[in-house]
């Protein structure tokens, strides 16, 4: 397994971690976390707010992750957030923050959390103090790093300015590239590490959804305006090329994907999520794939900044 480092404050973590927020309580997903750990990954990416969205049971998966460490703490970089309420929008004052923690610590059954996010920003606490308290918390151990996730680039620099961010989190692939214009290049000057999330496209650009039927009727994909109506025929048809360009490389178009991703420069580390451990198995295979400059030319011919028609949210 390779390794990256997200930031200069010495966090070092496997070259593509794993996302494991849509995975389900059961043994099923423990045996694929177990499985990631002994292929060599180590960053494992939650939140407090994750856990079954259909059912409302929110924060069940960071308890999932804890089961999933027993016995095996030191071979995970845990990744956690706070900071996305149920209906008074994003938190971010020292008071909730304390609050945030403590829960995360017992919910994951550990003494200190390596990688600390913000989920979101808070439009009512100035982020100076939302790091400030985050700082104070890597002082008492609870917290090794800090990082922002979905944060603009002038949140980014005032919260760097307080104590180092190691990492960003966002949404980024070849579906969503909004981030090169003006987050990337902040990132690159301050030396933060970049963690993409859903960096498959929600699983549109692993050529397994063909039609809006492919997806099970509770699922929250349904949601996003990609996957709806003439969007999702448009976006079908771009990823039908990326198929056809992986078949040529010799590669899943997954794994062509996150070639793509993790070849735009150091420091950045995706996090695909999965529920089964085969597909863990698959995305690593990027690692080994190279691409050439007429490769990547390629790609910005049949999969161009914008092509995903739709927005990348919608209303829940």
């Amino acid at each position: 397994m390779k390794s990256s480092k997200l930031g200069n404050e010495g966090l070092e973590v496997s070259a593509m971690g794993l996302g494991i927020m849509m995975m389900p309580d059961n043994e099923e997903s423990i045996h694929t976390i177990h499985g990631a750990m002994e292929l060599g990954v180590t960053l494992f990416d939650t939140a407090d707010l994750y856990g079954d969205f259909v059912r409302g049971r929110f924060g069940e998966n960071e308890k999932l992750l804890g089961r999933s460490l027993k016995g095996r703490r030191d071979q995970a970089v845990v990744a956690t957030k706070f900071g996305i309420t149920h209906g008074q929008g994003p938190k971010g004052d020292p008071a909730y923050i304390k609050k945030s923690v403590d829960a995360s610590l017992y919910s994951l059954g550990i003494d200190y959390i390596d990688l600390y996010y913000q989920h979101r920003p808070d439009p009512h606490t100035p982020v100076e103090e939302t790091v400030g308290t985050l700082a104070d918390l890597v002082q008492q151990g609870k917290v090794r790093y800090i990082g922002l996730s979905e944060a603009p680039p002038d949140i980014i620099r005032r919260a760097h300015a307080v104590h180092p961010l190691s990492a960003v989190q966002t949404e980024y692939s070849l579906w969503s590239r909004e981030v090169e214009d003006e987050v990337i290049p902040v990132l690159r000057e301050l030396g933060i590490g970049l963690v993409p999330y859903s960096p498959l496209g929600r699983g549109f650009l692993t050529g397994q959804i063909k039609q809006p039927e492919d997806l099970p009727a509770d699922d929250y994909r349904h949601h996003f305006p990609r996957f709806q109506g003439e969007n999702f025929y448009k976006n079908i048809a771009v990823v039908g090329l990326i198929e056809e360009m992986a078949l040529r490389k010799g590669c899943s178009p997954a794994q062509l994907a996150l070639a793509w991703l993790m070849s735009q420069g150091e420091g950045i580390v995706p996090i695909p999520g999965t529920k089964r451990l085969e597909r863990v198995q698959e995305n690593l295979g990027a690692l080994a794939i190279t691409l050439t400059a007429d490769d990547l030319s390629e790609i910005e011919r049949i999969s161009p900044k914008n092509v995903a028609a739709g927005s990348r949210f919608g209303a829940f």
